[in-house]
């Protein structure tokens, strides 16, 4: 073998794990526990050209399979040509899985080292996929979405912006090392997640993000039904962060724009796309040097 032909390759064994358009389950070790997470590779994906990456956190008693079809992100993806990456979380069955994302009600205590994980996937992912590390946005519905304002409050380094949905902060403490620009779904008659909780979430991430504490706007943006949707805009803040909620009036405890799975979790408004609003969204924020 000559010196071209084993450089050769050298280059395909490095890069035999790397991943093509499609869809792709993937695991990995932290500690003593294997850990697992779904990938989904639009068909316009460039293994050349750096790639923005939404991670999308399924809710409790769920599982990343599940998420998948609740928030429908698969097809944006399509549309507009990012990857997207759902993780499992643990739990003592394959269906009821939760995130270690602080106290909240009657959800079982979660001691898992879940931002760990998500460090570590983040580590991994550029050995599979080319990476735009400036545009990794995390995104999550529930105790999903309570777990991507941890990974705010804490990965602030390495994700750029926040689109949690039907869940509020719950950890104590929340002291991330950059401003993180957040965009919050939440229906008033969630069941849930109590709609009472998110102004209490609103209010801390304008203050971290060095915004005005009361909305600048509030605006209808949309009337579907007997459902009314109004934009409350609090910012810009420091480095261009802004803290966006949209009150879904009369919505319960489920994902705008995609009809819900069970009648139990209440109405959704289903003229609203929050996929297409997030990724807008997204799309202003890249992480700032």
């Amino acid at each position: 073998m000559n010196f071209c032909t084993l450089s050769l390759a050298v280059l395909l064994g490095a890069n035999a794990d790397a991943l093509t358009p499609g869809d792709h389950t993937r695991s990995l070790m932290l500690g003593e526990q294997m850990r697992s997470y779904l990938i989904h590779v639009p068909q316009s994906y460039d293994a050349q050209k750096p790639t923005p990456v939404v991670l999308s956190l399924h809710g409790a008693a769920t599982n990343a399979t599940i998420q998948v079809a609740f928030c429908g992100l698969n097809k944006k993806s399509e549309e507009a040509g990012f990857i997207v990456v759902y993780p499992n979380g643990t739990g003592t069955s394959r269906l009821f899985l939760t995130w270690n994302a602080g106290t909240f009600g009657g959800l079982p205590r979660n001691k898992a080292d879940d931002v760990g994980f998500i460090g570590k996937l983040l580590d991994e992912l550029p050995s599979v996929i080319k990476v735009d590390k400036k545009r990794i946005y995390v995104t999550g519905m529930s105790n999903g979405a309570m777990m991507t304002y941890r990974l705010a409050a804490e990965l602030s380094e390495r994700i750029a912006a926040v689109a949690p949905v039907a869940g509020t902060m719950t950890i104590a403490e929340c002291h991330p090392k950059r401003p993180v620009p957040v965009m919050h779904f939440h229906g008033t008659e969630d069941t849930l997640v109590p709609f009472r909780l998110v102004e209490k979430t609103a209010a801390t991430w304008a203050k971290v993000n060095g915004c005005p504490l009361e909305p600048m706007t509030k605006e209808e943006v949309v009337k579907d039904g007997d459902l009314k949707v109004t934009r409350k805009t609090y910012g810009p803040g420091k480095d261009g962060a802004e803290v966006i909620v949209f009150v879904i009036e009369g919505g319960g405890h489920t994902w705008p724009g995609q009809k819900p799975p069970i009648d139990f979790l209440g109405k959704a408004a289903l003229n609203l796309s929050a996929n297409d609003l997030i990724w807008e969204f997204f799309k202003k924020h890249p992480l700032k040097d």
